[in-house]
């Protein structure tokens, strides 16, 4: 990146891409947030590679960031649903006792903490499959890796759920 400095990039694309952000995610202090995490991914890639086309470059990893964001907080309102809202228990059991919904929702917080412990291609993989329902194919495409890889990654996000709730 001769010339261009991130500092010069952000004056220049800043407004740009948090207008970017808060389209995407909706949200005024997740856009803040992805902002702030695009510039340092930028800056972590600046620092590895030469990058003919900086503005380029930025809006793709404003992108990825914008969707691991929206991702991530799909997971959350699934797993911590508020008291009021149907949890799993209940789901399958209409007339849950009140242990058997404080246990259910304990291993959910156990899941998800397994999850986030995951690597992030890992995780993004694991919720593009199984929070977004995408086929290993699309998964595959999506993330331009291939499609063996799609399930490695699967398997390793289902071992590591496994282990942590067995761990209990």
């Amino acid at each position: 990146m001769d010339g261009i400095s991130v500092d010069a990039l952000h004056r220049r694309e800043g407004s740009k891409l948090q207008r970017f952000l808060l389209r995407r995610l909706g949200n005024p202090t997740d856009a803040a947030d992805a902002t702030q995490e695009t510039y340092l991914r930028m800056l972590a890639a600046l620092s590895r590679t030469r990058v003919e086309h900086p503005t380029a470059l930025l809006f793709r990893i404003a992108h990825n960031v914008a969707l691991r964001t929206r991702n991530r907080r799909r997971l959350e309102q699934r797993l911590f649903a508020d008291e009021g809202e149907v949890d799993l228990a209940e789901a399958v059991d209409g007339f849950a006792l009140p242990e058997r919904q404080s246990i259910a929702r304990q291993e959910l917080k156990r899941l998800a903490a397994a999850v986030d412990e995951l690597p992030p291609r890992c995780r993004e993989v694991f919720l593009l499959s199984r929070f977004d329902g995408l086929a290993n194919g699309e998964i595959a495409t999506r993330l331009g890796i291939s499609r063996n890889m799609v399930e490695k990654h699967i398997i390793k996000a289902l071992l590591q759920c496994r282990r942590r709730l067995d761990d209990f």
